[in-house]
């Protein structure tokens, strides 16, 4: 590794613990030189894709390090071990001389949220969408069912422009035609090497399942990002100035995973996957500013999975409030206010609750007078009744887990 004396070598015993779950300020990540690390986490829902045992050359605690949240992962050292550390403000040097290690991190960060995002559609959403290349007409016809269509226009363009032999092209067409008159600021096509973009409010940037080779950083107003889940369209995160979303794709050579959609007018800065190789070799800081962003997306998904396993759908629902909080860097023992981005209506998307259910569990959320809606957000009079709440539910889910684990024990020795 070049420039290897601004960094440091250092050694841990078999069986010591490197980094310990839940414990804060991250501030550096490791690279194994030599040796084994087992990786664990207290509440496991999906399996690691790569795996837990990790070898020479494999890194961890990237994740929390580069996002500046908790740790959300235990690492004990299955053999001694040779670890280079690194800390998070000499990254960008490390990138900067040594650009396969950004690829390879990069790349690993792309695979491990898309698979995570997967996992999470299956345990939340109950996701059963038909699949590539189909999925793309599924969303395009979501879209015209809800009248949406402008929305529609573009993604049955898209269909027909990536797939001209494609079972649905000639319905897409006739879509098309019908709903032509009724298409407004529907962009579909862009110049060579266009490197800035403007799209009007409730635009299109790109739809679920279609092809993608660019990123977008987000230069002025904001973007949402959803998936068309059941024929329901589920909120995943608003995005503002300076976020970077796209380069799932992108990386992978993959198709989009979600939709993302002007949430008011906006500008965005293009980059291709020329560019891309340009940027890694000459401005390492955005390539750190990326690693970071997918670093939080990755420690915001874990916390989304490990709400799954909480029974009690209001604990689910405050959860999901408490992660946001976290995730917004909003100090858990504040007594004042705060504004979600996010109405009631995406808050039960988050959580999985099927419109049906809406109505009822809505009235369980404000039966809490500490918890209002304000401009169509939810807004709570207190974050500390937030916390307060979610600690409950937490603590009730352990509880129940507990005497599950007895029972099941109980029955094996009888």
């Amino acid at each position: 590794m070049t420039n290897q004396a601004q960094l440091s070598f250092v050694t841990f015993k078999k069986d010591t613990y490197i980094i310990v779950e839940g414990k804060q300020n991250a501030d550096r990540f490791f690279i194994i030189n030599q040796g084994n690390v087992l990786i664990s986490k207290e509440i496991e829902v999906v399996s690691e894709e790569q795996g837990n045992k990790l070898g020479p050359g494999d890194f961890f605690g990237v994740i929390s390090t580069m996002s500046s949240h908790s740790h959300i992962e235990t690492a004990q050292a299955l053999s001694d071990v040779v670890l280079i550390s690194v800390p998070r403000e000499q990254y960008g040097e490390l990138i900067r001389n040594n650009t396969p290690v950004a690829m390879k991190i990069i790349l690993q960060f792309s695979k491990r949220l898309r698979y995570l995002n997967d996992s999470l559609s299956k345990l939340t959403f109950k996701d059963d969408s038909s699949g590539y290349p189909s999925q793309l007409f599924d969303v395009a016809e979501f879209f015209a069912r809800q009248s949406r269509y402008s929305q529609a226009y573009y993604v049955y363009y898209q269909y027909v422009k990536h797939f001209p032999k494609g079972e649905y092209v000639q319905t897409a067409n006739e879509r098309m035609a019908k709903i032509a008159i009724y298409a407004k600021n529907v962009k579909t096509n862009f110049a060579p090497n266009e490197t800035s973009r403007t799209y009007a409010k409730n635009s299109l940037i790109f739809a679920e399942g279609e092809p993608g080779n660019e990123l977008f950083i987000i230069q002025r107003g904001s973007v949402t990002i959803s998936k068309i889940v059941n024929d329901n369209e589920v909120l995943l995160a608003v995005l503002k100035t300076g976020d970077i979303f796209g380069e799932m794709a992108m990386l992978e050579a993959k198709p989009r995973a979600a939709c993302a959609l002007a949430y008011e007018d906006c500008q965005v800065m293009v980059i291709n996957r020329e560019n891309f190789e340009h940027m890694i070799r000459t401005q390492p800081q955005l390539i750190a500013k990326l690693t970071g962003l997918l670093a939080d997306r990755i420690w915001f998904i874990y916390k989304q999975l490990a709400n799954t396993l909480i029974v009690d759908t209001l604990g689910r629902v405050y959860d999901t409030l408490c992660i946001h909080l976290e995730k917004n860097r909003i100090p858990k023992d504040s007594t004042g206010p705060y504004t979600f981005n996010f109405g009631p209506k995406e808050l039960l998307n988050m959580v999985g609750i099927p419109p049906k259910d809406a109505n009822a569990e809505l009235k369980k959320v404000f039966a809490n007078n500490k918890i209002v809606i304000v401009n169509e957000k939810i807004h709570a009079l207190s974050v500390g009744e937030v916390v307060k709440q979610t600690e409950y539910y937490r603590k009730m889910q352990k509880i129940g887990d507990t005497r599950k684990e007895s029972a099941i024990t109980r029955s094996f020795r009888s």
